[in-house]
C-alpha cells in the first residue's frame, strides 16, 4: 500500500492470502498510522514474508508482542480449537478458558510479589491502565485521585492513559487532558517524593521505558518508590504492557530489583497476538471494585483467553525467561562489537541500540527494511529491538550482520 492508499498485492506463494484487487482511489484507514510501508502477508518463527514474497527476519516483533514467534503452533492450534468450541458469552456467565488463564497469571504474580490476587481482563494495553486508573482512584478515596508518572513515560492512547503519559508533546492536540495526573523526572526519586502527598491515589511506572526509548529504572529507583508508597499509602502501580511475560529474562520486569507492586497492567506478549490484555491486583485492592464499577463486553472471551493459556504454556516449555536472557546476553554482547554502536540499553531481549554521533536512526531502520530485517527507530539516536524469545542463534547473528552492514554504509556515506 503506497502513501496515496493504492496498493497492488500478488501472492507470492499457493498458500498466500494477499489480497487482490483493482487499485483503490482511497485508503480505507484512518490516518494515524502514516502510510504502511510494507504489506505483510504471512509469519513463521522469526520470519515475515510480504505480498511480493520478500523474507525479512521480525526483530520488532508487533512491538513486544509475538514472543514466542509468528504463526506457533501451540497457540495457533489452541485458538483454532477453541474457534470451533466456544467464542464468547456474556460476563453474567463464567467459562472455564478465562478461568484457566486468570489463575495461570495470578500464579505467576503470585510468585514474583509474594501475594495472591485478582484480576481483570482487557483487550489491550491501554484498557489495562484505564482499569488500574480507576482502581486507584476508587481504592484512594473522594479527593485522592492523583495518578504520578515519570517523563518518557508511555501508558496508552486513550485519554485517560494519554494523560498519564509523561510526553507532554503527545498531549497538545487533545487538550483538555482530564485532570488528575502528575509527571516528573524519571529515575529522580526525590522529585516523585516531592510530588508525592495526600492528594496521591497511585505511582505507576515501566521498569523499562519502551516506547521513551528503552530506558530501564534503576532497581534502588523501584525499591525507592515501592518504600515511598508504603510511607503514604499510595498504590504501586507497574505497567509491565510490553516488559512483561519473560521478555526481560524474568517474568516481569519488576522482578529485577525485587520489589511487589499493588497493581500490575499487561499486554501485548500474553496473547502471542491475540488482542488481550489484564490488570492485576493484590486481594484486598482489588476488593474495592465491586458490581457495576468497571466492564468490558470482551473482557475474558473464550477465544482471547485460548491464546493466552497456549502462550504462557509455551512459555514454560521452552523456559521463557531463562532464553531471554540468555538469547539477550548473546545479541548485546554482539551489537557491542560492531562499528557505529556506542552501547546498548534494556534487559534480556527488550534492547535499545545506541548509534554514534552523526548516525541516523531512521535512517538505519529504513536501511535495515530494505535489507530485510525489521526493528524501529525509537528516538533519533537509538533503534530498538524486540525479537521474539523463540529466534534463534542463526538468525541473531544474521540479524548482528545486517545492523553491521547498514552502519557501515552509513557511516562511509556520511565520510564522503
Amino acid at each position: 500500500m503506497t502513501a496515496t492508499g493504492t496498493t497492488d498485492a500478488v501472492a507470492a506463494d499457493p498458500g498466500s492470502h494477499a489480497f487482490h484487487h483493482a487499485p483503490l482511489d482511497h485508503c480505507p484507514f484512518m490516518p494515524v498510522f502514516g502510510p504502511p510501508a510494507i504489506m505483510f502477508d504471512r509469519g513463521k518463527g522469526t520470519e515475515l514474508w510480504d505480498s511480493d514474497g520478500k523474507r525479512y527476519l521480525d526483530f520488532l516483533t508487533g512491538l513486544a508482542v509475538v514472543s514466542v514467534g509468528h504463526s506457533n503452533p501451540t497457540v495457533a492450534e489452541a485458538v483454532a480449537d477453541q474457534a470451533e468450541r466456544l467464542m464468547h458469552v456474556s460476563n453474567f456467565f463464567a467459562n472455564p478458558v478465562a478461568t484457566e488463564a486468570a489463575v495461570k497469571i495470578n500464579g505467576l504474580l503470585a510468585e514474583a510479589t509474594g501475594h495472591g490476587g485478582q484480576l481483570f481482563f482487557t483487550n489491550s494495553g491501554a484498557e489495562s491502565i484505564e482499569c488500574a486508573i480507576k482502581l486507584a482512584r476508587k481504592h484512594g478515596g473522594r479527593g485522592r485521585h492523583n495518578v504520578v508518572t515519570a517523563l518518557g513515560s508511555f501508558h496508552g492512547r486513550t485519554l485517560a492513559a494519554l494523560a498519564a503519559t509523561g510526553q507532554p508533546e503527545k498531549h497538545e492536540p487533545f487538550q483538555p487532558m482530564p485532570e488528575g495526573f502528575r509527571h516528573v523526572a524519571w529515575g529522580d526519586l526525590d522529585a516523585m517524593r516531592a510530588a508525592v502527598d495526600g492528594t496521591v491515589a497511585a505511582v505507576m511506572i515501566e521498569p523499562i521505558q519502551g516506547e521513551g526509548g528503552v530506558n530501564p529504572a534503576d532497581e534502588s529507583y523501584l525499591q525507592g518508590l515501592r518504600e515511598l508508597c508504603d510511607e503514604t499509602g499510595a498504590l504501586m502501580i507497574v505497567d509491565e504492557i510490553q516488559a512483561g511475560f519473560a521478555r526481560t529474562g524474568r517474568w516481569f520486569g519488576f522482578e529485577h530489583a525485587g520489589v511487589s507492586p499493588d497493581v500490575v497492567t499487561m499486554a501485548k506478549a500474553m496473547g502471542n497476538g491475540m488482542p488481550v490484555g489484564a490488570c492485576w491486583a493484590r486481594a484486598d485492592v482489588a476488593a474495592v471494585f465491586q458490581p457495576g464499577d468497571h466492564g468490558s463486553t470482551y473482557s475474558g472471551t473464550a477465544i482471547a483467553c485460548s491464546a493466552v493459556n497456549a502462550t504462557i504454556d509455551e512459555m514454560q516449555r521452552i523456559d521463557a525467561p531463562r532464553r531471554a536472557a540468555e538469547l539477550g546476553a548473546k545479541l548485546t554482547d554482539a551489537l557491542l562489537r560492531l562499528d557505529g554502536v556506542t552501547g546498548v540499553r534494556g534487559k534480556g531481549l527488550m534492547l535499545g541500540v545506541e548509534l554514534a554521533d552523526g548516525l541516523d536512526a531512521k535512517q538505519a531502520y529504513a536501511d535495515l527494511l530494505d535489507a530485510g530485517l525489521v526493528v524501529n527507530a525509537v528516538t533519533p539516536d537509538t533503534i530498538r529491538l524486540l525479537p521474539p524469545i523463540t529466534v534463534s542463534d542463526d538468525e541473531i547473528d544474521e540479524a548482528v550482520d545486517m545492523i553491521g552492514t547498514a552502519l557501515a554504509d552509513q557511516l562511509a556515506g556520511s565520510a564522503t
